[in-house]
């Protein structure tokens, strides 16, 4: 009746898996250097704990949680990679 007791179709669209990337599309690894473009942590490395992956900054050593730093309009990392030439 009225249509108030419907059952709710499941969303036909998929949950999409978030990747561990930074804004220029290169992958992320645990050890990774980055300059992160967030929370003032400048250069960061990337660190696995037992509750997850965190940003580390090497000048204040305060940790940030890699889900604070998706950027929501791409869903990458609000970081940039720093590469070192070996």
């Amino acid at each position: 009746m009225f249509g108030i007791f419907k059952r709710k179709k499941e969303s036909p669209r998929k949950e999409k898996k978030l990747e561990l990337v930074d804004l220029e599309q290169q992958p992320l690894a645990v050890g990774d250097k980055v300059e992160s473009l967030r929370y003032d942590l400048g250069i960061s490395i990337l660190i696995q704990e037992e509750d997850g992956l965190y940003y580390q900054s090497e000048a204040s050593g305060t940790k940030v949680h890699w889900t604070k730093m998706i950027d929501a309009s791409t869903e990458f990392q609000k970081v940039k990679k720093i590469i070192v030439d070996k």
